[in-house]
C-alpha cells in the first residue's frame, strides 16, 4: 500500500531537517576535531603548554601583533618557554622559515603562502612582556597586511579557547613590557 502524499511530504521534511541537524553536528564536530589536531601538533612544536597560555591577536593597519601570555603570571617556567619560542619564531620568520606554524596549522593555512613569498617586506619585532612576549608583524604592502590578518584569523579559529583578540582580552600588556630584550628583526 502506498503512503499518502501527506505522509510522504512529512517524511521528506523530517529527513531534510534531520539531515540538516546531522550536517550541523558534523560541522561542529569537524571544528572541534580540527582544534584537537592543532592542539596535538602544537604540543610537538611549541615548548610551552597551550592550555597554560593565551594567544592574543591584534590586527592593525600595518599587520598586527601576536602576544602569548602565561595564564598564571607567576609561572616563570612557562614565561621563559614563551619568550624562547617567540624569539626563535622572529628569527625564523625573518629568514622566510614558517616551518613551525605550517607543522601546527597545515601548509594550506590562510595567509601562510603569501607571507612566505613576501617575508622580505615584513618586519618582525620580538618584545618581552610581563607574563610572556609578543611578535609584531609590520609591512606597507596591502597583500601582506591581508595575509597577516588571514593568518591571525586562522589561528584564532584553530586555538579557540586558548586565543583571543586584543579587544576581548582583559589584560592589555603591550604597554607593560618587561625590561629586557627588545630585538628588532627586520627582513628587508
Amino acid at each position: 500500500m502506498m503512503p499518502s502524499k501527506r505522509v510522504t511530504i512529512l517524511l521528506i521534511v523530517a529527513i531534510l531537517l534531520g539531515g540538516g541537524a546531522i550536517v550541523f553536528a558534523a560541522t561542529s564536530a569537524e571544528d572541534h576535531s580540527r582544534q584537537d589536531v592543532v592542539a596535538e601538533r602544537a604540543a610537538h612544536v611549541m615548548p610551552f603548554s597551550l592550555g597554560a597560555t593565551t594567544h592574543i591577536f591584534d590586527a592593525n593597519a600595518r599587520g598586527g601583533t601576536e602576544r602569548v601570555l602565561a595564564k598564571d603570571p607567576s609561572d616563570k617556567g612557562e614565561i621563559t618557554l614563551i619568550r624562547e619560542h617567540l624569539r626563535h619564531e622572529a628569527h625564523a620568520f625573518s629568514r622566510g622559515d614558517f616551518t613551525d606554524p605550517a607543522a601546527i596549522h597545515g601548509a594550506g593555512m590562510p595567509g601562510l603562502e603569501t607571507m612566505q613569498a613576501g617575508y622580505l617586506d615584513i618586519a618582525f619585532r620580538y618584545r618581552e612582556l610581563t607574563g610572556g612576549a609578543e611578535l609584531a608583524y609590520a609591512t606597507d604592502e596591502p597583500n601582506l597586511i591581508a595575509a597577516v590578518h588571514a593568518w591571525f584569523d586562522a589561528q584564532l579559529r584553530d586555538h579557540a579557547g586558548d586565543a583571543a583578540t586584543a579587544d576581548h582580552n582583559d589584560t592589555n600588556q603591550s604597554s607593560h613590557p618587561a625590561p629586557a630584550d627588545h630585538d628588532a628583526h627586520h627582513s628587508g
